[in-house]
């Protein structure tokens, strides 16, 4: 009697002491990939709480529908279309790396290929267009990491365009109020008003520049998602040509490896949402 309780005693101290369990019947690889993307969401929403306490300390911030509104080809006044696209782009790219999962799972080798190309694509697609915008506002629009050339376009005040030469009269800004300044015939301008009421009647007074925040922001936080985005997609390439060749089809383990690069591909589409939402909604 003795003997059977000990050896039974053994038996759950090996169980106990078993190191190739996996906990909640996850793989260790992608326990490990959800660890990661716990931490780097504290970091994404740290940056996003500092942009938000930044922005609702300063008197005026710019507005969206005047800071994003170029389209390429030339044309401009088309407020946030272009980031529009983008987003559609990436939001895509992730249905595509659903797809490439669910290939994986069934051990279709030419389904996960075909499905992690479309992704890569989206992700490039993505990558460029953000490289079109930041080259857009910081060569046509001359917004730097400490100049802010937009300001905030007021409702008590009419829009105006220009360098000051095509002020009409009755174009009325309450003094003091910022507004949006833009680049115009190829050099940068002053966007200059006639105050025509109070005691500076008559008076053509100069522009001030937006908080200087708002540049090192943007960039920052964008180029910071960038980052993820551009890791992303070498991972990609990567695991596709890894799964061109066959390397995991003797494991018959679902793909596990698209798997874990799409958790970590929805997890960078989940962040520009609220990237999104707070650049260019808010």
């Amino acid at each position: 009697m003795a003997e059977t309780l000990t050896h039974n005693h053994d038996e759950v101290d090996e169980k106990l002491w078993d190191g190739g369990a996996q906990p909640f019947k996850v793989s260790y690889g992608k326990l490990m990939m959800w660890y990661f993307l716990l931490s780097d969401a504290f970091t994404f929403a740290g940056f996003l709480i500092a942009y938000g306490t930044l922005r609702v300390s300063m008197p005026t911030w710019p507005v969206p529908d005047h800071v994003f509104s170029a389209f390429p080809g030339g044309l401009h006044h088309k407020p946030l279309y272009f980031v529009t696209l983008m987003t559609f782009i990436l939001l895509f790219s992730s249905f595509t790396m659903v797809r490439a999962v669910q290939e994986g799972h069934r051990e279709n080798k030419n389904g996960v290929v075909f499905w992690m190309i479309l992704t890569i694509i989206g992700g490039l697609g993505f990558v460029g267009s953000q490289a079109w915008e930041w080259s857009t506002m910081i060569v046509e629009e001359h917004v730097g990491l400490t100049t802010n050339p937009f300001s905030a376009h007021t409702e008590a005040g009419i829009y105006l365009e220009g360098d000051g030469h095509d002020i009409k009269e009755g174009d009325t800004f309450v003094p003091g109020s910022p507004y949006l300044i833009h680049n115009h015939g190829g050099g940068f301008h002053h966007l200059k008003y006639k105050v025509t009421e109070g005691a500076d009647s008559g008076l053509v007074k100069q522009q001030a520049f937006g908080p200087k925040q708002f540049g090192a922001l943007f960039f920052f936080i964008t180029g910071f998602h960038g980052f993820h985005v551009i890791s992303g997609i070498l991972f990609l390439i990567i695991i596709c040509v890894n799964s061109a060749t066959g390397l995991y089809v003797a494991r018959k383990n679902g793909y596990e490896m698209v798997e874990k690069i799409g958790l970590y591909w929805h997890f960078v589409d989940l962040v520009w949402v609220f990237v999104f939402l707070v650049f260019y909604l808010v």
